[in-house]
């Protein structure tokens, strides 16, 4: 099974940033703070789009404060395995965003979807989500992005922090083998272990 292509810290960077200039009117302004989350939830938590655009508001926001772990409900999980994800301090500060930009509007349910079109008694779709990031992607990085990418650069960067066991547990694997996917190695990673050797002390 080949992984899609992850992006470097640089890329992440120049894609998220992108979302977030202010725009002339202010729904050009709300819909690229809810992009920007919705790219956050996959490069900061892991989580499939899927997942993403099934959230409800309660799922991130409780009495206007952030979550402090995402609970990824059972019935929108794929293969029915619910898990928490902590929110990030990055994603803390988006959902803050979320808060007093996207859901003050009028005709916002409470307790209705976090992210979507018109009213929030309806998602966005994943096919949405995948076109907003691939024209993103060109404009801000010169390459397309899809959603599984962001997802893959999390677990990436995670690895390099974490136990896979840990990784297996957040990104709601069932098998660690398919979390072993993303166990590959990148140049800078192959050139940090050899510069490593220059700290070993010659034995006494």
């Amino acid at each position: 099974m080949s992984f899609a292509k992850c992006l470097n810290v640089t890329e992440l960077h120049a894609l998220l940033n992108s979302f977030i200039i202010q725009s002339s009117t202010q729904t050009k302004h709300w819909l690229g703070i809810r992009n920007y989350c919705i790219a956050l939830l996959m490069s900061e938590a892991g989580l499939r789009v899927g997942e993403v655009v099934q959230l409800r508001i309660p799922d991130l926001c409780y009495n206007h404060e952030p979550v402090r772990s995402i609970e990824v409900r059972k019935e929108i999980a794929k293969g029915h395995r619910p898990r928490n994800v902590p929110v990030s301090s990055l994603l803390k500060s988006g959902i803050e965003e979320l808060d007093r930009t996207v859901w003050p509007i009028g005709f916002v349910s409470l307790d209705g979807f976090a992210f979507y079109s018109t009213t929030n008694s309806t998602h966005i779709s994943c096919r949405t989500v995948q076109r907003i990031l691939e024209e993103k992607g060109l404009t801000s990085i010169g390459r397309k992005v899809n959603p599984h990418m962001l997802r893959h650069t999390f677990a990436t960067r995670l690895l390099r922090r974490a136990s896979i066991r840990t990784v297996q547990e957040l990104l709601g694997h069932k098998s660690v083998q398919t979390t072993q996917i993303y166990t590959h190695v990148s140049q800078h990673d192959l050139f940090n272990a050899i510069e490593g050797l220059n700290s070993d002390q010659p034995v006494e």
